[in-house]
């Protein structure tokens, strides 16, 4: 008796909760379209050897993380950097400015999830749109002359952008993640980890470390094939301060991070980020925050190595509501101070800079 062949029906226990799968476009043919010029590429290569001085030591200047809590508009983004431009160059002896270029929005619950995921802001998630606008913004504002910093969220994105940053960072809530680590151990620039959300400094310490050796991982190329990445590890990684529970800015945090930092044979240095926790998300809350850690940098304290400073155009935040028009230069995320709030803080932490030399 003849066996009649079937075939084998996975449907019914595979990708079950799948919607949609559509096609993605590859890094390869994104910087096709987009490549890199001879300018953007020296700017980032020197700011990334600029930024790893100061972490080692053979550079003063403060590195200066400031921008908008996430990006969400071209036109505005660039008005900002050609804003910022200004004072990097009035305050370069002093500063070393990096414009905050934010693509990717990690959320506690639900929400808008940043310029890549979706771009035009209406739950389309034109992700193929969203890389290749957030690639040309990054050229622009190159272009304008700042380096750029961005946070590393997705494990896939920065493949399609990160030869054109100087300096990522890693979030609250993903530096503990064994694949962000890993990740960082492979970047080509200077890695800033978050301390944990509940204010827990081991966490990023243990990052540190981690990104610091070689991992072998699986991951995607810029041809768009899966395969096996075998990194050298990362020394120019550091720690964050944003705040937890508490503040952690004030010098005797600073002191407790260093002594962590010590015990596991690392460089005693933070970055301090002056909102998020650290300002009680109290956006204005960032000028005094700002002010009180230029007051440890202008009394000689130089484990302080750089700031994050969220700016905008204009001060506070908006809701994206559909139907209803978007203020200009208005955060769409967390809260920000104005460009006209931001240049002060600027000055004073030059100030501070130059009074630490000083002494």
């Amino acid at each position: 008796m003849k066996t009649e062949l079937t075939t084998l029906d996975t449907t019914r226990i595979d990708d079950t909760r799948i919607a949609a799968v559509r096609p993605l476009i590859t890094p390869a043919l994104l910087e096709e379209k987009l490549p890199v010029p001879d300018a953007a590429q020296a700017l980032v290569e020197h700011s990334r050897a600029a930024i790893s001085r100061v972490l080692h030591g053979q550079d003063d200047r403060l590195v200066v993380v400031v921008g908008p809590c996430s990006i969400h508009d071209h036109d505005q983004a660039l008005e900002y950097a050609r804003q910022l431009k200004v004072q990097a160059d009035a305050l370069k002896d002093d500063l070393l400015v990096v414009m905050r270029v934010y693509f990717e929005k990690p959320r506690t619950t639900v929400g808008w999830k940043g310029y890549i995921n979706d771009p035009h802001l209406d739950g389309s998630f034109a992700i193929n749109e969203g890389l290749e606008m957030a690639r040309r913004l990054l050229l622009d504002v190159l272009d304008v002359g700042l380096p750029v910093g961005t946070e590393f969220l997705d494990l896939l994105s920065p493949q399609f952008i990160s030869e054109l940053v100087s300096w990522g960072a890693i979030g609250a809530r993903t530096t503990e993640s064994q694949s962000h680590r890993q990740l960082a151990s492979g970047l080509s620039c200077p890695v800033g980890f978050k301390n944990g959300t509940d204010g827990g400094i081991k966490v990023a310490t243990d990052a540190i470390q981690a990104a610091q050796a070689p991992h072998a991982f699986m991951g995607m190329t810029k041809m768009g094939q899966t395969a096996i990445f075998e990194t050298r590890g990362n020394a120019d990684c550091h720690v964050i301060l944003r705040g937890g529970k508490a503040t952690n800015y004030a010098k005797a945090d600073v002191d407790a991070a260093c002594s962590l930092l010590k015990a596991a044979g690392l460089r005693e240095q933070v970055m301090i980020d002056v909102s998020h926790a650290n300002s009680s998300k109290q956006h204005a809350r960032q000028i005094v925050v700002a002010g009180e850690v230029a007051q440890q940098i202008a009394a000689g304290d130089t484990r302080i190595t750089g700031l994050m400073i969220e700016s905008h155009l204009q001060e506070g935040r908006q809701d994206i509501c559909p139907g209803v028009p978007l203020k200009h230069g208005v955060s769409v995320t967390d809260a920000c101070i104005s460009m006209e709030q931001t240049v002060p803080v600027l000055q004073q932490l030059a100030a501070a800079v130059k009074a630490r030399r000083a002494r």
